[in-house]
């Protein structure tokens, strides 16, 4: 049931004349709306495109991770896997295990905005998916919210859903990765090799479900780095700034004064970036985004105690999934 409708046309007498303006305006806007045939098209071709390229990409990831590859592939000449696939598409089942959870991960993060878009009768989007030739294979997914938040609890549901149902769907993928990635000789890794950093919620599980003997490191199941990637979305998005999801969150507990917990977590991303060169696309896309967030409906309703849980436990799964270096090069 959408809460939006039973209070569509609550108009405050005593609002500033700043919040009569969106509430008038608010009054007047249609509520969700069912997406269009054009936009369905859209976003499953973006999803079929974005699942191509993840399965790419994990074949590329299994195949590294597989002690012996298949016949006729010999590991660093890509020309050898690309003639493969070629001739033998079956080969992409290899990216199974790595691209399904991958998807499944980003998929339930924006449903998970989605879903409370239209509890609220907000009017948002479909996920659309960014296909990438890249080492995840995506760029992620997002969906645009295209009408007004009515308040601040709804601001904190909408913002929430996603990194928490993402992060909750992420969980048995990581147990997976992690118990059956193996460990090898930490001089294993030659020149040219790339370091996937560990979060804190990885050390817990590794802690608890592994005890490899010292002076090794663990070669990631596909699924396990599939599992990482979406950890690392997480934690991107609930960074406190802007209209970003973290940004939602602390806008609805601090309203004007969260854009100055923005800049000062922006000036943190400028230290990581000088830290580990992976940082500056994210401290520059995050400049570009903006601290300032556009006020709720009802922005003089704060939200209930429920939400405010809800709000420090997303700050909690942003704490648990982060990491000062996510990716490191071995020269």
């Amino acid at each position: 049931m959408c809460a939006g409708p039973t209070y569509r046309n609550d108009l405050s007498p005593n609002a500033t004349p700043e919040s009569q303006i969106r509430l008038e305006l608010y009054a007047r806007m249609p509520g969700w709306q069912p997406p269009s045939i054009r936009m369905m098209l859209i976003s499953g071709g973006l999803f079929v495109l974005t699942l191509l390229t993840t399965l790419l990409v994990g074949t590329v990831h299994m195949l590294a991770f597989l002690e012996h590859p298949p016949p006729g592939i010999v590991l660093g000449r890509e020309w050898s896997l690309w003639q493969t696939i070629w001739h033998q598409p079956s080969i992409l089942l290899l990216g199974i295990p790595y691209a399904v959870p991958l998807m499944l991960i980003l998929l339930s993060h924006e449903l998970g905005h989605y879903l409370v878009c239209r509890r609220y009768d907000v009017d948002a989007t479909l996920p659309f998916f960014l296909p990438a030739p890249s080492l995840i294979g995506t760029f992620g997914a997002f969906i645009r919210i295209r009408s007004l938040i009515p308040d601040r609890k709804a601001l904190i549901d909408i913002g929430a859903a996603g990194p928490l149902i993402g992060f909750t769907v992420t969980l048995p993928f990581l147990v997976l990765g992690i118990l059956w990635s193996r460990p090898v000789a930490s001089d294993t890794f030659g020149h040219e090799a790339i370091l996937f950093g560990e979060p804190l919620i990885w050390k817990i599980l590794t802690a608890l479900l592994r005890n490899d003997p010292p002076g090794t490191d663990l070669l990631m199941h596909p699924i396990g780095l599939a599992a990482w990637f979406g950890l690392l979305a997480t934690n991107l998005n609930l960074f406190p700034i802007g209209q970003l999801d973290g940004g939602h969150v602390a806008y609805a507990l601090w309203r004007r004064r969260a854009r100055w917990v923005g800049r000062g977590l922006w000036l943190v991303l400028v230290g990581l970036a000088i830290h580990n060169y992976v940082w500056i696309a994210w401290t520059v896309l995050t400049l570009f985004i903006g601290f300032w967030h556009p006020p709720t409906v009802w922005d003089d309703r704060p939200p209930d105690r429920k939400r405010r849980i809800v709000a420090w436990l997303s700050f909690a799964v942003f704490i648990l999934t982060f990491m000062p270096d996510p990716i490191r090069l071995v020269p």
